[in-house]
């Protein structure tokens, strides 16, 4: 029995396994109704991608706004505007963040889903190359391999589809170049500021673009029925929950972790595609896919040999 007044021993392990619980649980929340997605844009018919784009900002303006209040964060908030090294930053993503949802939005709505799921699958591959031409990183000899495989993927998938695979490639840098931005941010911002400030920079256009459909009688928002108007209205909730599940299990899980489960988003999404929405896939894109897995794996393995050696290197270290 450990001394009055102690803890113990079995306490902190206890406590640390139910941290990486709900962890876990946050992450695949998160990663789960991104993978969802699809079916929500399928319900949003007949609205078009960029009207869909267009109301998925306003909302989550309204709804973030809703979250800062509730949260308190107004003082990250009037940092964020306040200091250039973080607005700067923000804004390039909000851009990024843009292309990238506008991008997917089309895919999933013109039948491209399968591709757009690729995009997710490849992106692990676009932020290793990241490292290499941005950080001037070295790589170790399986990431060079996952990257080599993944770019065999791609010749094989483009003469599949007989073109460049632009939607996926799209969607892989986009997010790619979106989440390497947003490390300059780093600690200094939570997700809920750090979405509103996007979606701030965004919310003109958004708005401009409403206006613009609603005059040209192109928009739906208001001329498809209530039930129409507010599944287009809980894109704000749609977009934002997600984001903030993600922030939640970042916080609690090591980085191999969520490098695991941010494969669970693509391959709902190519699940989805093949399931519900009927897309086809040819021999060929079976091969180029499975040349991504193959890359992915390879990618996989590093990730937790690297990880079990710092491990290794930082116990030493304590031990000394």
């Amino acid at each position: 029995m450990p001394p009055a007044g102690l803890p113990a021993p079995a306490t902190a392990p206890k406590a640390k396994r139910s941290e990486t619980t709900t962890g876990i649980l946050y992450g695949i929340g998160a990663y789960g109704l991104w993978g969802l997605l699809p079916l929500y844009f399928l319900v949003l018919q007949p609205a078009g991608a960029v009207e869909i784009v267009a109301n998925r900002v306003v909302w989550s303006l309204l709804f973030c706004a809703g979250l800062i209040a509730v949260t308190r964060s107004w003082g990250q908030l009037a940092t964020a505007f306040r200091e250039r090294s973080i607005l700067l930053p923000l804004v390039t993503a909000a851009l990024l963040i843009a292309v990238n949802w506008l991008t997917y939005t089309y895919g999933v709505t013109n039948g491209h889903a399968v591709e757009a799921s690729l995009g997710y699958f490849i992106n692990p591959l676009v932020s290793v190359l990241l490292g290499v031409f941005v950080l001037k990183e070295t790589l170790r000899p399986l990431q060079w391999a996952a990257v080599g495989t993944g770019f065999v993927a791609v010749v094989v998938l483009t003469v599949s589809y007989g073109k460049l695979p632009w939607i996926a490639l799209v969607l892989a840098f986009s997010f790619g170049l979106y989440g390497f931005v947003k490390k300059r941010v780093g600690p200094r911002l939570n997700a809920v500021a750090s979405l509103t400030v996007e979606t701030v920079v965004l919310a003109p256009f958004a708005a401009a673009t409403m206006i613009v459909l609603g005059v040209t009688g192109a928009a739906t928002l208001a001329s498809n029925g209530a039930g129409h108007f507010w599944l287009l209205a809980a894109s704000g909730v749609v977009t934002a929950v997600p984001l903030v599940f993600f922030g939640a299990a970042a916080s609690r899980l090591p980085l191999t972790t969520i490098g695991m489960l941010q494969y669970f988003a693509p391959f709902l999404q190519f699940i989805v595609a093949l399931t519900v929405l009927k897309e086809t896939m040819t021999t060929e894109r079976w091969i180029g896919f499975s040349i991504v897995w193959l890359a992915l794996c390879l990618l996989t393995v590093d990730m937790f040999r690297t990880a079990r050696k710092n491990a290794a290197i930082r116990k030493q270290a304590r031990t000394a």
